[in-house]
C-alpha cells in the first residue's frame, strides 16, 4: 500500500485536534493550588496513626484460625473429645462389647462403597 495515500477519513480530525491542544485557564490553575494548598494543611494537622500491637505466637495462631471466637469452638470441640474419651457413655461401651463378640443384632456399615473394589483387588 501506499502510504501517501490517505484511507482513513478521520485523519484530518485527529491531527487537528493534536495541533490546537487548550490550556487551562488561570482561574482552573488558582482553585486547583488553593484546593491542594487546603489538603495539604488538613494532611498536616491530622495526628499520626497510632502503631499496631504487635501479636505472639498465640496471636498470629489465632488470627491464622479464624479468630478468637474459631478458637473458642476447637477449644470445647477438644475439651468434649477428652470428656468422651476418658469415661465413654455406658451406651457405647454396650455396643463397642456387641461388635467385638459377634452378637447378631450388631451391624457394621461401610461408609466408602468404594472400598470394596479396593479390597476385591488386594489393594488394602
Amino acid at each position: 500500500m501506499d502510504e501517501a495515500e490517505n484511507t482513513d477519513p478521520l485523519k484530518a480530525y485527529f491531527d487537528a485536534g493534536k495541533a490546537a491542544r487548550p490550556e487551562p485557564g488561570d482561574a482552573l490553575m488558582a482553585r486547583i493550588m488553593a484546593d491542594a494548598d487546603r489538603v495539604q494543611a488538613e494532611r498536616a494537622a491530622a495526628p499520626a496513626p497510632e502503631p499496631t500491637p504487635r501479636r505472639g505466637r498465640l496471636g498470629w495462631l489465632a488470627a491464622a484460625l479464624g479468630g478468637w471466637p474459631a478458637m473458642a469452638g476447637l477449644a470445647a470441640a477438644t475439651v468434649a473429645g477428652l470428656w468422651i474419651g476418658v469415661s465413654a457413655p455406658a451406651g457405647l461401651t454396650g455396643i463397642a462389647q456387641e461388635v467385638i463378640a459377634g452378637s447378631d443384632g450388631a451391624y457394621l456399615i461401610d461408609l466408602d462403597p468404594d472400598a470394596t473394589f479396593v479390597l476385591a483387588d488386594g489393594g488394602m
